[in-house]
């Protein structure tokens, strides 16, 4: 898969290098040959549902990140004119609850808005991402203020999750840089804690490449930090998401599930690309898993099937291979 730039969910560009086979956990055997990618494939495509199902003997919730309609609104990422229509997809495909981006929190009705749209579809706010450059000294004191606004909000409207994501520096972060973001995190967490929200730190590829260096960096500075991995995000860093599971799953409470094509393009849905999902759901419950998951979409290109449609079908697809 060549170099280029893609969207990255919520507020900033990432590079995408595919993978990485230099990184920790990466299986060449799964990731070098085109060959390998196609056994993933058909693993993931022919596995018979009465040896994946019911893996787990407590059912994981699964939500849904609302990234894919935020997608339509750059540069701000905010789908508030369309979220009526967003709670009435994810309803209709049997998801268990939204996950926000913080952008949605920020207008001053979000409260009473979202508490309608829970209401109206018996559908919860579960949570919400946050990027911020949490690195960034400077730039404290102003993120502090915006997280104490979207963590009281969240709380208004039931959500009960903050997913972190710690901003990307363009550049390998320097010890500094990385004491700063510990500095705030801990701040961060602090405040989750008032308002009865489990922070998690989530994820994208900056984190993961480069040996982990900055997720690394995070960890050596606050060692039981929970996380929340994107497990696409991981592959597209060059990390194994079995090897993470078994690395670190001990500390994650979350995580996001996308799938993707051997090309590396995203799938409409989930179960459609080469992701190997029944490994991962192995992995999971061989760790005993017991936190949540969502699913969160991505299009690469217009989708060919009603986005509510792409919703369901990798929502039963999670149903037929995690069991949840």
């Amino acid at each position: 898969m060549k170099n280029k730039t893609i969207a990255c969910s919520p507020h900033f560009e990432v590079e995408n290098y595919g993978i990485d086979q230099n990184l920790p956990g990466s299986r060449r055997a799964f990731i070098k040959t085109a060959g390998s990618v196609v056994g993933g494939f058909m693993l993931n495509s022919l596995i018979p549902q009465k040896s994946t199902g019911n893996l787990f003997s407590t059912v994981v919730p699964l939500y849904a990140h609302l990234w894919v309609y935020a997608s339509r609104y750059p540069p701000d990422w905010d789908c508030t004119p369309i979220l009526d229509n967003v709670f009435s997809d994810l309803k209709y495909a049997g998801f268990q609850g939204v996950e926000l981006m913080e952008i949605i929190l920020r207008h001053d009705d979000a409260v009473t808005r979202l508490r309608e749209l829970s209401q109206k579809y018996s559908l919860p706010v579960t949570g919400t991402s946050y990027n911020a450059n949490i690195w960034k000294k400077d730039e404290h004191q102003k993120i502090l203020e915006d997280i104490e606004l979207v963590l009281e909000r969240l709380h208004a409207a039931g959500g009960k999750m903050l997913g972190i994501t710690v901003g990307d520096a363009r550049h390998t972060k320097t010890e500094d840089e990385l004491d700063a973001q510990a500095e705030l995190l801990q701040k961060i967490i602090a405040e989750c804690n008032k308002k009865q929200i489990e922070p998690n730190l989530h994820n994208h590829t900056f984190e993961v490449t480069n040996g982990l260096h900055d997720l690394k960096g995070t960890l050596k500075r606050i060692p039981d930090i929970k996380l929340g991995p994107d497990l696409n995000w991981l592959v597209r860093g060059g990390v194994d998401p079995v090897w993470f599971i078994k690395t670190y799953g001990h500390q994650m409470v979350y995580m996001h599930i996308r799938d993707q094509k051997a090309d590396g393009k995203w799938t409409e849905a989930v179960g459609e690309g080469v992701t190997d999902f029944p490994a991962i759901a192995k992995a999971l419950k061989d760790i005993n898993y017991k936190g949540k998951a969502a699913v969160e979409l991505a299009f690469d290109s217009p989708p060919t099937r009603a986005v509510k449609d792409d919703w369901k079908q990798s929502r039963q697809y999670v149903k037929k291979v995690f069991g949840w």
